[in-house]
């Protein structure tokens, strides 16, 4: 993460300046400000900082990179009920811990090497920084820092940083006039870590200003068989269908923005639910030819991978189980088993073998006319067919097989 000599020299080089005058090359104003003056410098980044807070406005935790005497942390302290402070030299801290004395929920530490590492992932709501960076002599240790950031920094949390943006002309760096940093260096860096770029303010200048929010990174948190709730979903059939509960989906996800791959196969995507207890629902339908066992599952937004890979659980499709699910005249659909015009339409699901239908109204054979599928995925079919000449009006006994399965009789009444 850091070079050893680096941050030595920066430790060292500005443990010499607090001791000769830290108000001085702190706010850059003249030679023995007294604390009152040293205070004051700041109150045009602290209103800066204020302006920022409002993209966080329920903001608890921060923290400053830099610290230094605490000029910026002691009036930031009243926007957080903790805030915390960073500094690579000893004597920073030491002034910056007398100046807080009177802000218990402030605190400061020393910064062993060029990192956040006393910090825990996903911590801070705001985390700001203001003339730090401009002084440090290298990339690696600046850039190491932005990704510290990036990683301390709690989903929906912003950081407002300012960095020297002058083009890079300098024929070497000093821990006084530091490294410099390209709009474009920040735009990449944003995308490739999953943060908003929301400011660059100044750009090409020595005082560049950027703000980034840090976007909550989805993650499939359950994969349930759409139908039943349960955790395995059969490879093809009525209940092929998947749905995924995913963390923190962006508000922008829909069916025409997201893909799901099952296996490397597409799937079609027929549904996003409302987010319930930070949870939305994703449900997809098998594409055809998916395998069973564990599979993987890859799911995209706009092109790009939107959250980690998952592993579904496919098992074989059970039997087809043939059955009637409607009975009507053939023209007059809500006859509901009564036949008008001497022509019957029979709606089955789970027909696997449509060509084995066989039909008789009390023993009478008759052949369907017309055979139409509905819902492949289902197996759904209508089946329509005449009824047997010099068929009289009255009640009459519907008889159905597919091969060698019967199924139960149906009554009808003939008008």
């Amino acid at each position: 993460m850091h070079d050893p000599e680096i941050v030595e020299q920066m430790r060292s080089e500005w443990n010499e300046r607090a001791k000769e005058d830290a108000n001085y090359y702190v706010a850059f104003g003249r030679r023995d400000q007294d604390d009152e003056e040293f205070f004051a410098s700041g109150a045009d980044v602290v209103r800066a900082l204020e302006t920022e807070l409002k993209r966080v406005p329920q903001a608890r935790t921060a923290l400053e990179i830099g610290c230094g005497p605490g000029r910026l942390l002691r009036p930031m302290s009243c926007h957080f009920t903790e805030i915390h402070g960073i500094d690579v030299a000893d004597e920073m801290v030491r002034r910056a811990e007398r100046n807080l004395a009177g802000v218990p929920h402030a605190r400061v530490h020393h910064a062993a090497g060029s990192d956040l590492a006393q910090f825990a992932s996903n911590y801070f709501d705001f985390v700001y920084s203001y003339a730090v960076f401009q002084h440090i002599p290298s990339g690696d240790v600046v850039f190491g820092y932005l990704r510290e950031v990036a990683r301390v920094l709690k989903p929906g949390g912003v950081a407002h940083l300012q960095l020297n943006g002058l083009p890079k002309t300098a024929q070497n760096y000093t821990t006084w006039s530091g490294f410099r940093v390209s709009a474009d260096e920040i735009r990449n860096f944003t995308r490739e870590h999953s943060l908003q770029l929301l400011a660059l303010d100044g750009v090409e200048t020595q005082y560049m200003w950027t703000t980034w929010r840090k976007i909550a990174v989805p993650r499939v948190r359950a994969i349930s068989n759409a139908h039943s709730g349960e955790h395995a979903i059969p490879a093809r059939g009525r209940l092929a269908c998947a749905s995924f509960w995913i963390e923190d989906l962006p508000a922008g996800c829909d069916l025409n923005t997201m893909e799901a791959a099952i296996d490397g196969l597409r799937a079609t995507g027929v549904y996003v639910g409302p987010r319930v207890n930070g949870l939305s629902q994703f449900n997809v339908l098998l594409p055809a030819g998916t395998r069973t066992g564990l599979v993987p599952v890859e799911i995209s937004w706009l092109g790009h991978p939107l959250c980690a890979k998952a592993w579904m659980r496919v098992i074989p499709p059970g039997p087809s189980v043939p059955r009637i699910e409607a009975v009507t005249d053939g023209t007059n659909l809500l006859s509901h088993r009564r036949i008008e015009r001497g022509s019957v339409k029979v709606q089955m699901e789970e027909v696997a073998e449509p060509e084995k239908f066989v039909a008789a109204i009390d023993g009478a054979p008759v052949r369907a006319t017309e055979m139409f599928c509905t819902d492949p995925r289902n197996e759904r079919w209508d089946i329509s067919f005449l009824l047997p000449e010099g068929t009289l009006p009255g009640g009459h006994r519907l008889e159905i097989s597919l091969g060698a399965r019967k199924l139960a009789p149906i009554p009808i009444e003939v008008v």
